[in-house]
């Protein structure tokens, strides 16, 4: 008889999209000539970067010659694409990042959630609320998030955040094994000071806790006083884990290349405290699990620290974040009060009333598709998520709807 995981019984339906799916199917089926525009995808919109274009079917050509052909790549990464990105991303970090402290992968997501399997199933674990819903997911898989009671998981240390603490989690007051942070979050946008990072930080240090530290969307920030790296923090290379992607900085979703930072000198400790090196045990995991991303990938990314290349994700980001401008100034202007959009393509709005209600007014009443709120955790009740991941034209057209509407 094969016995299945029953912690995968424990998990809970993806009723937020099933759910949005299903009343976007009503709302057609009786609104077939209606133009629908869809604000809530978390997913990019714009072509590759040319420059990206060009690295990708050079580097596919090669794969066509005897003489340039490859094969089996080196799970962690190619090392062109590892020196390139310790030298762009991490060039005025203290102490720097090395290119073998780099993994290059096919996706923050799977990374975030496969990281889990190095610690123990006893591990506290400590989820903001509201945040991305794999942190969760992938740890009650694994066991550690216990059972499932009046909307959530007894063995779940839950940082729930607000407005007033602008929807970032402070540390509590009890000890933590694992920590998730988000910067800047998905859903709410918000992003972390130097100083409340460092609050972390000092907290994974006193602990020996590590911070899993989601900084998928670093690109975004504009404000050059905010950290982009975890490790911008003194003592973080200690304590911390961080993911980044070339999803939505270059518009990977579809091509999947990303990477992951375990600095050599960041430990976890076995049952009788004895040290032992995430980094090796993460190179193991890979080796062992992980074929490596394709060489044409691998080359496109590259091509996003070519001269041409930062000149043209320069021009993508600046287009998504226009649009969160749009979006944001004409909710504010409709007195709703707003996180995110400044520092990330997300904007976190407060509506005043039952996500699923304001929802349901945009859809039927503007034809615009947004994210509520709960679908992210408890402490989204009330909240919606606009994405800035469309076209200027459709993201106008939303907004010119929105702004006729009395709410």
């Amino acid at each position: 008889m094969a016995k299945i995981n029953e912690n995968y019984l424990q998990l809970k339906s993806s009723y937020l999209f099933s759910e949005i799916a299903k009343r976007i199917k009503e709302f057609e089926s009786k609104n077939s000539t209606q133009k629908l525009i869809k604000m809530g995808i978390g997913d990019v919109t714009e072509p590759l970067p040319e420059a990206c274009m060009q690295a990708l079917h050079a580097a596919t050509d090669e794969m066509g010659k005897r003489e340039s052909f490859k094969g089996y790549g080196p799970e962690q990464g190619y090392s062109f694409l590892r020196e390139l990105i310790a030298a762009n991303d991490f060039k005025n970090i203290s102490p720097s990042i090395s290119p073998d402290e780099i993994f290059v992968s096919d996706g923050s997501k799977c990374d975030t959630g496969n990281l889990q399997e190095l610690f123990s199933l006893d591990s506290v674990v400590g989820i903001p609320d509201p945040v991305y819903p794999v942190y969760l997911d992938s740890n009650v898989m694994a066991g550690r998030a216990g059972n499932f009671s009046d909307g959530s998981y007894n063995k779940i240390k839950y940082l729930n955040t607000s407005l007033e603490t602008g929807f970032l989690p402070n540390p509590p007051s009890e000890k933590l094994d694992l920590v998730y942070l988000c910067s800047p979050n998905n859903p709410t946008g918000a992003v972390f000071t130097k100083e409340r990072l460092k609050a972390w930080v000092d907290y994974a240090r006193q602990n020996k806790a590590i911070i899993l530290f989601d900084a998928a969307y670093f690109a975004f920030i504009q404000d050059e006083n905010l950290p982009k790296s975890i490790y911008e923090i003194e003592g973080a290379n200690e304590v911390a884990i961080e993911f980044r992607s070339f999803s939505k900085t270059a518009g990977f979703t579809g091509t999947r290349c990303a990477y992951t930072i375990i600095p050599k000198e960041c430990f976890g400790f076995s049952e009788n405290g004895e040290k032992h090196s995430l980094h090796s045990l993460w190179l193991r995991r890979q080796s062992t699990k992980f074929n490596g991303v394709s060489y044409p990938i691998q080359k496109a990314a590259a091509a996003v620290y070519s001269e041409e290349g930062k000149q043209q994700v320069a021009k993508l980001i600046a287009g998504y974040m226009k649009n969160a401008q749009i979006i944001r100034e004409e909710l504010t202007k409709k007195g709703l009060k707003c996180v995110g959009g400044d520092n990330a393509p997300y904007i976190w709005v407060e509506t005043g009333t039952d996500s699923w209600q304001f929802f349901d007014m945009l859809l039927n009443k503007a034809s615009v598709v947004c994210t509520p709120g709960v679908g992210f955790g408890k402490c989204g009740e009330g909240y919606i998520r606009f994405s800035a991941f469309n076209s200027r034209e459709n993201v106008e057209e939303a907004m010119t709807r929105i702004s006729r509407l009395e709410f």
